[in-house]
């Protein structure tokens, strides 16, 4: 920010050789203080100082303070014998975008998401009773979080890894995964609403 407040309009690719790392490395660092309206982002031009920070700096302290564990939503988990015609209702029905799958004991073992339900269903008739256990992305195959872990690291990587949602994960007794809650678009989206509302 202060780097931005000194030499304003200024490129990512400046930004990046002054801080010695590369642009993709500063990318979603960059993408949340745009979303967050600490900063503006103007094509061809570079970024300048957005409103958020020149009204009350007090948002972004806020911010940083924040963890997974204080924002975190309920998810939407199901078992992994549901079928897949199963799968396509509960997000329908649930206004999901994707969907936790737990073991009879309860443990999460993977996520789902509509891509993943599409690619099974497409040109397949009978591909509603398959059991979502087979089309699913598989625990550990999957970037989560822990509800100690900051919220700013849990949104960047969102950004980096181009996904919709962060299951928060915790340790049983035994070190297999509980589900804790998740980190999805929309509540990030109404974390930056609430954290910017009073700057207005």
């Amino acid at each position: 920010m202060q780097l931005v407040k000194q030499h304003a309009p200024i490129t990512g690719e400046q930004l990046a050789e002054m801080l010695g790392v590369s642009r993709p490395t500063l990318r979603s660092d960059l993408s949340l203080l745009v979303m967050l309206g600490m900063l503006e982002a103007k094509p061809k031009v570079g970024y300048s100082i957005g409103n958020a920070y020149r009204t009350d700096n007090t948002s972004l302290s806020r911010f940083q303070q924040l963890t997974v564990g204080q924002v975190q939503g309920v998810p939407v988990s199901v078992p992994e014998t549901y079928s897949v015609h199963d799968a396509v209702v509960t997000l329908y029905m649930a206004n999901a975008d994707t969907l936790l799958i737990v073991n009879a004991r309860q443990k999460f073992v993977g996520i789902v998401t509509p891509k993943d339900l599409l690619k099974v269903t497409l040109g397949n008739p009978s591909a509603g009773t398959i059991p979502v256990s087979m089309v699913m992305t598989r625990y550990p195959n999957i970037v989560t979080a822990k509800p100690e872990d900051a919220i700013a690291d849990a949104i960047r990587k969102m950004l980096a890894h181009q996904i919709d949602c962060l299951p928060v994960i915790v340790p049983d007794d035994n070190g297999e995964p509980e589900i804790a809650g998740w980190i999805t678009k929309s509540n990030v989206v109404h974390l930056v609403a609430e954290l910017t509302a009073d700057t207005e």
